[in-house]
């Protein structure tokens, strides 16, 4: 029970990694922490720039950046604070570059499939300058109305379609039990899709 005391608690959620980061300034505990959502900016920064390699180093200059801003700002809900970061370095990657995808599809938010049905499903085929702000404006909405939803609804939605997790492994990190995830899948997109038709 003394050394207890005295041994290194283990971080679990990204609000105790965040803190500790802040605290302490451990590059190795914010490595872990941006670990642990890698495959989402990934996700993020391929869908905008449409190329591997320049994803692959937006992800790394990311990272770098990360080290000063997490340290200035207070982050409540650090994925989502990391998502608009990645989304808004890639859009300024794109107008620097005058560089735009042909069409970009800002997820894949269907659990049967039916895109018709898909409330933040989006391809914009406009070669205009216009296109980049249109989908800035897209994907800002889209977040405002994840904003509205109730948490159950909100949580369930961005670890199925975000970080990509199975019904199960929802329910397992959750606690709802598989009748519960799907339900609030399924009226988290309704209501979401209401949302982002006004």
């Amino acid at each position: 029970m003394f050394l207890k005391r005295f041994r290194k608690s283990r971080l679990t959620t990204d609000a105790e990694y965040v803190a500790a980061y802040r605290a302490t300034g451990d590059l190795s505990v914010l490595g872990e922490l941006y670990e642990r959502h890698m495959e989402l900016v990934y996700a993020v920064c391929y869908n905008y720039l449409r190329d591997e390699d320049e994803a692959k180093d937006a992800v790394m200059h990311l990272f770098e950046q990360l080290i000063t801003d997490l340290r200035k700002h207070d982050v409540q809900q650090f994925q989502s604070w990391l998502h608009s970061v990645a989304r808004n370095y890639c859009l300024m990657q794109l107008r620097k570059n005058q560089a735009h995808p042909k069409a970009v599809q800002l997820t894949g938010l269907t659990a049967d499939n039916d895109m018709d049905d898909n409330p933040v499903t989006a391809t914009i085929t406009d070669e205009s300058d216009n296109r980049t702000l249109d989908l800035e404006e897209d994907l800002s909405r889209m977040e405002a109305c994840l904003q509205t939803l109730p948490s159950e609804q909100r949580t369930c939605l961005t670890l199925f379609y975000l970080d990509q997790k199975s019904y199960v492994e929802v329910a397992d990190l959750t606690g709802y039990d598989l009748k519960q995830v799907k339900s609030y899948l399924q009226n988290g997109r309704r209501m979401l899709k209401l949302c982002m038709s006004k």
